[in-house]
């Protein structure tokens, strides 16, 4: 990240957080997570639905829930600071998803997007996130997961970001390239074990929507009994 790029982003801020700040507006997630849910079916669940939103940052996520007419809604981050940043009605709580603050058979659906690729060791942190969920929600419980997955339009992203001419021609793709540096280990240990992922997950949620396309990894399913 360039001296400059740090000073807009603001003193402090995470570097990697700072690039995504660059990469899209919170308008233009909350936009992109609007038509995604409507997307993978979650526009058609009952509104009464509660839902549970992992991994959810500064909040984008809740708040286009909230649009699509959700009333029962909640935020899970590690971080206290992202959480500060949210504005909405949704109640958010500081905690690790790893080890949820939940009883037993509580909620009616969880979603992340883009927060399991993140996690440090894998499987094992991704069996005690999955476990976590499978202890929170009810019976047939609802999932949906969207993630990066290395497909063939994702290499060639890679590819070209590898450029510098690319990269100063491309506001977004300097911010991408930045975003993927700063979480290197986490991105490429979560895109080189595709196998694991698919076995885990389908150990504890049965899919009824599975696509791979434009490098993401979308998952519809519901909890094994």
């Amino acid at each position: 990240m360039t001296d400059s790029a740090q000073n807009a982003a603001g003193p402090g801020i995470d570097p990697w957080e700072a690039a995504y700040l660059r990469f899209e507006t919170p308008e233009e997630e909350i936009r992109k997570f609007t038509e995604r849910l409507h997307r993978l079916g979650v526009g058609e669940w009952p509104r009464e639905t509660n839902v549970v939103e992992l991994f959810c940052g500064r909040g984008n996520g809740l708040h286009a829930l909230a649009r699509l007419g959700f009333r029962n809604i909640e935020g899970v981050d590690l971080s206290p600071r992202l959480l500060a940043e949210y504005t909405g009605e949704a109640r958010c709580i500081a905690g690790d998803c790893r080890k949820l603050p939940f009883a037993d058979n509580s909620r009616d659906a969880a979603i992340v997007q883009g927060g399991l690729h993140h996690l440090l060791v894998l499987p094992d942190d991704l069996e005690r996130v999955f476990a976590e969920l499978r202890r929170v929600l009810r019976p047939q419980g609802r999932v949906m997961f969207v993630e990066p997955w290395l497909t063939l339009f994702l290499r060639v992203v890679h590819g070209v970001a590898q450029h510098s001419l690319a990269r100063r021609m491309s506001v977004k793709l300097e911010a991408l390239a930045a975003m993927i540096e700063n979480e290197r280990q986490t991105y490429e240990n979560w895109l080189g074990r595709p196998e694991e992922i698919s076995q885990v997950t389908r150990r504890y949620f049965q899919p009824e929507h599975e696509s791979f396309a434009w490098g993401k990894w979308n998952f519809v399913g519901r909890v094994r009994p």
